[in-house]
């Protein structure tokens, strides 16, 4: 048999031997993926993980003589064997080249571990909000006034929303539940009303409060990585603090083909923030091109016409990628 694991959302299943070789559309999310045959599939996994193992044993060495281990982001590219449901992006290896990057500009860095372990929901309730943004951004936003407020239930009346988009609402409110982003949830019926008892828990309400763009970004850009088959250090959230003790928090830092790369995510009001992350963009000495301030919504004329005002690159959830490929020099897919 031969087997076949779709690229974007890694629904895998075995097919005939007659398929190897061949594109087919992933059943599940309908994504192009090349069918393998299975003994080469599993030689190049292999392959991989000895390439892994034989550098986490220099590494080991290089820290017992008491070096700093000086990393680069490798060659070979590795594709991660789970994007939503892994703890290797936490991984020393993964992000040492981050760290050695700050380190030659006599920064400190903090990781926090737990913003780049995707063994939990948020990603992927960050993914389903993301991409359906323009349809929820209403519920979202009531959720999160909300939960600032204290008040622990919520109320949408859908009676002037069109069947398509009732449906997405609905569907990412079960999802809430199923994942337990909210206590209790009910549509009902006769009013044609979403109701739903909302979470205390400070994760969950940070989550709503604007970290979830964070990591809608951060899991779109896993997905790019894969697609374009490059290998990357990347951490998201990381703490630095310059010599004179000055401390900032990133929201996504990234070392891709040699390139360091920073992007601030903002979800509603960004206006107030300019200013800092201008002045941070110098502190850094990173290029304008490279220090990106993404704000969800914002049209294409807006990331253009603030770009050309202020001393950050703007871009919306959208046209992040095709940047992106543009200063990376990708070909686009």
């Amino acid at each position: 048999m031969a087997f076949f694991r779709c690229k974007q959302c890694l629904h895998m299943r075995e097919v005939s031997n007659n398929y190897t070789g061949k594109s087919v559309k992933c059943p599940q999310c309908k994504t192009v993926s090349q069918v393998h045959d299975t003994v080469a599939f599993v030689e190049s996994i292999i392959k991989k993980y000895v390439l892994q193992s034989k550098e986490l044993k220099r590494l080991q060495k290089s820290d017992i003589a008491g070096s700093e281990p000086t990393l680069v982001v490798d060659n070979d590219y590795c594709e991660l064997s789970d994007i939503h449901n892994t703890t290797e992006l936490s991984s020393q290896k993964q992000y040492a080249p981050i760290v050695s990057w700050f380190q030659e500009h006599d920064i400190q860095t903090d990781v926090n571990h737990d913003a780049v372990d995707t063994t939990g929901f948020f990603d992927e309730i960050a993914l389903s909000l993301g991409n359906q943004y323009t349809v929820l951004e209403e519920l979202v936003s009531k959720i999160k006034y909300l939960q600032q407020k204290g008040y622990g239930n919520a109320k949408l009346p859908l009676v002037k929303k069109s069947k398509a988009d009732k449906e997405i609402i609905k569907a990412f409110c079960q999802e809430l539940y199923d994942y337990s982003f909210v206590t209790k949830y009910f549509f009902n019926q006769k009013e044609q009303s979403i109701h739903l008892s909302l979470q205390t828990v400070p994760s969950i309400v940070n989550f709503f409060n604007g970290i979830w763009m964070e990591w809608f970004i951060f899991i779109k850009l896993l997905n790019f990585f894969n697609a374009h088959k490059i290998s990357n250090a990347c951490l998201r959230s990381l703490d630095i603090t310059f010599s004179n003790d000055d401390k900032n928090e990133l929201d996504i830092f990234f070392i891709a083909n040699g390139m360091p790369i920073c992007i601030e995510c903002k979800s509603g009001e960004f206006r107030p923030y300019i200013d800092k992350y201008s002045k941070l963009r110098k502190r850094l000495k990173m290029d304008k091109s490279q220090f990106l301030f993404c704000v969800i919504g914002l049209d294409e004329k807006q990331t253009q016409g603030l770009s050309s005002t202020y001393d950050v690159t703007f871009v919306n959830e959208s046209n992040l990628f095709l940047h992106l490929e543009k200063i990376l020099q990708l070909k686009p897919l």
